[in-house]
């Protein structure tokens, strides 16, 4: 199967409305830490689903990764170890900043770095841009920029704008300063995710010519890559998860049991621990939750995995497509969920406009790499 970049954009896009959807499911958790239901969702995103959904898609997923050279292998987890840092601080920024103004800033700063940096690393940067589809790719990611400062200045607007009251009503504990300062740290550590791609191409080519001599479609060839990314980012969360709940006696929690230390909300919506035990019905709706969430925020880059598989050479792009979806789709959230209810017609048209300007990039993207397929067929 050759490239498609009209089918690969979709597959970016299905990614997008994954990953901004995914952490809903937690605004519904009761009376659980912070630390409880985020380990949980980690364990189902970063273990279990990546080796099920490998298995299932690569035959001898654990010979192919046997099989791969160990720098590719060390490099793919060392830059998902870091990667798991921003993953951390990523959920600090949407509580501070909502779902639509946490995700455009974060991932404002992720599409830029994880787009440019592995081609710039890897030296291929001079060459994209020598040529007429990088260029347009190029200004793609440029566009992309621009509609994510669009969408930062409707943020900034509906602060000066809105009393604290109406601030949080719909985010309770919104705070710009700060939660401009956690998003920019989360936008830049999360963009080493892209790094841990990059670096595990030796493998997916491994996974591609397995997959080919099985009569099996390579569109599968990056899922064996995001297994060792995947753990590389669970290893961090898990330390930093394990921590807190040691240290505030939160491990009850999954049995339904009031912690020694009842912690307040600490994300999206989640109630305060109270000394009363969890009836039967809220537990198995605060694991299915979690689960839920953990489940979403894998098949982003499931998603993701296949639309970089059809982007032929310029797949560095996937990074700016997959970035570009998931802030549009979750500003239609923060929209439908009342975050800019109150702000003017302006901070209205901003945010819209900053939307218009986001899909229009993903538009130019696919647009330059359709360009490149048809040269080379041309040629």
């Amino acid at each position: 199967m050759g490239p498609n970049p009209l089918l690969g954009v979709v597959f970016h896009w299905l990614g997008g409305l994954s990953s901004g959807s995914c952490y809903l499911p937690f605004r519904g958790i009761k009376r659980w830490s912070w630390e409880t239901y985020w380990l949980l969702q980690g364990v189902v995103s970063w273990i279990v689903a990546p080796i099920l959904i490998g298995t299932l898609f690569v035959p001898g997923l654990s010979q192919i990764l046997h099989q791969s050279p160990a720098r590719s292998l060390a490099l793919a987890y060392f830059w998902g170890f870091m990667w798991g840092f921003g993953g951390l601080t990523f959920g600090l920024s949407v509580r501070y900043l909502g779902q639509s103004l946490g995700y455009a800033i974060a991932l404002g700063l992720t599409a830029a770095f994880g787009t440019l940096m592995p081609p710039l690393f890897s030296g291929e940067l001079g060459s994209i841009a020598a040529e007429l589809p990088g260029q347009v790719i190029l200004l793609g990611v440029a566009i992309c920029l621009f509609g994510i400062v669009l969408t930062g200045m409707a943020g900034r607007r509906k602060e000066w704008e809105l009393s604290s009251e109406e601030k949080t009503g719909a985010i309770k504990e919104f705070n710009f300063g700060k939660g401009l300062m956690v998003a920019i740290f989360a936008g830049v550590m999360s963009a080493c995710f892209a790094y841990g791609l990059a670096a595990g191409k030796p493998i997916a080519q491994i996974a591609k010519e397995s997959l080919l001599k099985n009569g099996r479609a390579d569109l599968w060839q990056n899922l064996p890559v995001l297994v060792v990314v995947l753990l590389g980012g669970f290893t961090s969360n898990f330390i930093w998860s394990i921590v807190l709940i040691v240290r505030n006696r939160t491990a009850v929690e999954y049995l339904g049991l009031p912690s020694a230390r009842a912690l307040p909300a600490t994300s999206l919506g989640a109630a305060a621990a109270t000394p009363a035990r969890l009836g039967s019905r809220i537990l198995t709706a605060n694991y299915l939750l979690s689960i839920s969430t953990g489940l979403m925020w894998y098949f982003q880059f499931f998603f993701y995995s296949m639309g970089q598989t059809k982007m032929g050479k310029y797949d560095f792009s996937s990074w700016t497509l997959h970035m570009a979806s998931i802030i549009i789709f979750s500003t239609l959230w923060g929209v439908f969920l009342n975050e800019w209810k109150g702000s003017s017609r302006r901070t209205h048209f901003l945010v819209a406009w900053g939307l218009g300007v986001l899909v229009l990039s993903t538009v130019v993207v696919g647009l330059g790499n359709y360009l490149k397929v048809v040269s080379i067929l041309h040629f």
